[in-house]
């Protein structure tokens, strides 16, 4: 069976890491990696990522200081107003629903047919008469169909258009 680890392995790592490897090393160090698969092994990879460390060194460009901390400024002020806006977002979608509640209490409150037919609906459904709600709910639907369309348009797409520009922040 073949072994799986040396004793000399760290030393020839450290040797071939500090770039002692094969001319600053001892000759017995060096007979003994010419003998051991594993060593000449960690010998020929470590050279191997030590010289792709040392290239990708020399050919790694670093910005000038003035560039370095424009772009941390311009990341500030954005992180900064992101920030600033998350309440007044917050802000923004409880004044939407305050609208949306006071327009639905106006509508409710001016609107004769409106109150007419909810009284019957209140009616129909305390006295449990389901035979006489099930025409009311139907008519009122079908004389103001396109209010109806129009009011479950905006309870739909409303909320649906701040979450998407909640999300979008």
């Amino acid at each position: 069976m073949r072994p799986v680890e040396c004793e000399f392995e760290a030393e020839v790592l450290a040797a071939v890491l500090q770039s002692r490897w094969p001319e600053r090393v001892d000759a017995s160090l060096r007979a003994h990696v010419a003998g051991c698969a594993i060593c000449s092994d960690v010998a020929a990879i470590a050279g191997a990522v030590d010289e792709a460390r040392e290239e990708t060194r020399a050919q790694a460009t670093i910005p000038d200081s003035g560039r370095v901390w424009w772009v941390a400024q311009m990341r500030a002020r954005r992180e900064a107003a992101k920030a600033a806006g998350r309440p007044i977002t917050g802000v923004q979608v409880i004044a939407l629903a305050c609208a949306m509640g006071l327009l639905g209490a106006c509508f409710g409150a001016t609107s004769t047919w409106f109150q007419s037919a909810l009284g019957r609906m209140v009616s129909s459904v305390a006295g449990l008469d389901m035979k006489a709600w099930l025409p009311a709910v139907t008519a009122l639907v079908a004389g103001h169909a396109a209010l109806v369309a129009g009011m479950a348009a905006v309870i739909l797409l409303v909320p649906a258009a701040v979450w998407l520009a909640v999300l979008r922040e």
